[in-house]
C-alpha cells in the first residue's frame, strides 16, 4: 500500500513532465508561475500559486501536471474532498492510468464516503482499474509493476467488498474481500470486515469464521496490521463475542488466536461450538458420569418450576423412584430413627425426607452417602423438601453405630 500512497506524493511530476515537450505559453512566463507554485511548500501558498496559474492560463499543455500539484497540496492539508475531485479530474485526462485510479479508491476508503454517488463511482473505478491491469503506466518501471500490480488488484476487490459491505450485500462482500485476502492476506483491516460480514449473516457456520477473523485482525503484527490500540480495541470485542456465543473458555480462545496468526483462513471444516452445544455435551457428560444425581437434577428442576406442586400431585405423587444418591444430614430420632434427612445435589442442603417403614437398629452415621428408593408422598416448595416412603431394608450404603446398652436398676426384693 505504501507504493500506491507514493503514486501521489511527488515522485510522479517530474516523469509527468519529461514526458511531454515542454510548450510553455508566453515564453517563460507560464513556466515561472509553474515553477513558483510546484517550489513552494506551504500547502495553501501552494494553492494560491497553482490557482493563479489556472486563472492566467486556464488551457495548458501540463493540465496533468497542474492537477498533480493541486492532488499534492489537498494531500498535505488532508482536503479528502477536494483531493477526490482532483483525482477524478485526472482520470477524465486519462481514464486508463492505474496510478490515479488507485489512490482515488483508497481515499475513497480512508474519507469513508458512503454516499450512494460516492459508492457507484468508486466500484466503477475498481472494475476499470482490474479491466485494464495489464495497461502498465509510465510513471512505474519495470521491476516495481510486478509488486504495483498485484497491491492494485488487492485494492479493487479491497473496494469492491468495501462497496457491497456499505451496501448491506453480504455475499459479494464476503466474496471480494476473500479475493482481496488471497493476493495479500496481510491486511488486518480487511479481516475485521470480512469478520463483521460474516457475523451479520448470523449462521453457526459464518460466526465460527467470523470469530477466526477477528482473531487474526487483533493478532497480527508486523505489515498490514492495525494500530496497537485498534488490535486492543478488536481483541476485547473478540473476547466479549466469544464468550457470548461459545461460553466462558480462556483456553479455547487463546487456541483459536493461536490458529488465526498462524495461519490467513480458517481450516476447512472450522466450526466453534455455540454456548448451547457446550451445555448439552456437559450435561449428557454429567449424566453419563452422574446417572443418579442427574435423575434427580431433572426431578428438582420440574418441582422449582412455576407449576412444580401440580406436576408432584399428576406426575409424581405415588409413584415409585429409583437410583437416587445422596448424602445423610441428620436423622429423627437420632436413634432408632424413623426419618432421614437427605441432601442430594448439595450433601448440606436438606431435601429429600425418607420415613422408614421400621426403625434402624443402630445410630445413622450423618455424611455417609446411601442410595435408596422409594414412593413420594409430600412436597413442600418453601423450604424445598420432598417425602419418600422408603423400605429401611432396601437402603444400600447406610452405616449405623449399635446402640448404647440400656442398663436399668435392679430393683431389690422385700
Amino acid at each position: 500500500m505504501r507504493l500506491i500512497k507514493s503514486l501521489i506524493a511527488g515522485s510522479v511530476f517530474a516523469l509527468s513532465l519529461a514526458a511531454q515537450t515542454p510548450q510553455w505559453k508566453d515564453g517563460q512566463t507560464e513556466w515561472k508561475m509553474y515553477d513558483a507554485a510546484n517550489s513552494e511548500k506551504d500547502a495553501k501558498k501552494k494553492l494560491a500559486l497553482i490557482d493563479a496559474w489556472k486563472e492566467k492560463y486556464p488551457e495548458t499543455d501540463y493540465k496533468m501536471v497542474r492537477l498533480q500539484l493541486y492532488l499534492n497540496a489537498y494531500q498535505q492539508l488532508n482536503d479528502m474532498p477536494h483531493l477526490l475531485a482532483t483525482l477524478s479530474d485526472m482520470m477524465v485526462l486519462d481514464p486508463k492510468d492505474l496510478t490515479v485510479m488507485s489512490p482515488f479508491m483508497y481515499y475513497t476508503m480512508a474519507a469513508n464516503d458512503a454516499s450512494p454517488a460516492s459508492l457507484e463511482k468508486v466500484e466503477k473505478v475498481a472494475n476499470a482499474a482490474l479491466a485494464n491491469l495489464d495497461h502498465k503506466p509510465s510513471s512505474i518501471n519495470d521491476e516495481q509493476w510486478p509488486q504495483a500490480r498485484k497491491q492494485i488488484e488487492s485494492l479493487s476487490h479491497k473496494t469492491l467488498g468495501w462497496v457491497a459491505m456499505q451496501r448491506k450485500q453480504g455475499d459479494i462482500a464476503e466474496q471480494e474481500f476473500g479475493k482481496t485476502l488471497a493476493i495479500d492476506p496481510q491486511q488486518a483491516e480487511v479481516d475485521f470486515w470480512l469478520a463483521n460480514t460474516l457475523r451479520a449473516a448470523k449462521t453457526p457456520e459464518k460466526i465460527s469464521q467470523a470469530l477466526f477473523y477477528y482473531a487474526r485482525a487483533a493478532t497480527m503484527e508486523g505489515q498490514g496490521a492495525l494500530t496497537p490500540q485498534g488490535r486492543q480495541q478488536i481483541e476485547d470485542f473478540l473476547r466479549k463475542a466469544y464468550t457470548t456465543y461459545h461460553g466462558p473458555d480462556e483456553a479455547g480462545l487463546n487456541e483459536l488466536k493461536s490458529l488465526a496468526k498462524a495461519q490467513p483462513q480458517p481450516p476447512a471444516g472450522f466450526t466453534i461450538k455455540t454456548a448451547n452445544q457446550v451445555a448439552i455435551e456437559k450435561q449428557q457428560q454429567f449424566q453419563k458420569e452422574n446417572p443418579q444425581l442427574a435423575l434427580w437434577m431433572s426431578v428438582k428442576q420440574a418441582l422449582t418450576a412455576e407449576n412444580g406442586p401440580q406436576y408432584f400431585e399428576t406426575q409424581m405423587k405415588g409413584t415409585l423412584v429409583q437410583g437416587l444418591k445422596g448424602k445423610l444430614i441428620s436423622a429423627k430420632p437420632a436413634v432408632r430413627s424413623k426419618e432421614l434427612i437427605v441432601g442430594l445435589a448439595d450433601p448440606n442442603t436438606p431435601e429429600v425426607t425418607l420415613k422408614l417403614d421400621a426403625p434402624l437398629k443402630g445410630k445413622p452415621e450423618t455424611g455417609s452417602e446411601i442410595e435408596f428408593e422409594g414412593i413420594a408422598t409430600a412436597f413442600q416448595p418453601d423450604p424445598f423438601m420432598v417425602t419418600f416412603d422408603v423400605d429401611s431394608a432396601k437402603i444400600k450404603g447406610l452405616k449405623l453405630q449399635a446402640a448404647p446398652v440400656v442398663h436399668r436398676p435392679v430393683r431389690k426384693k422385700k
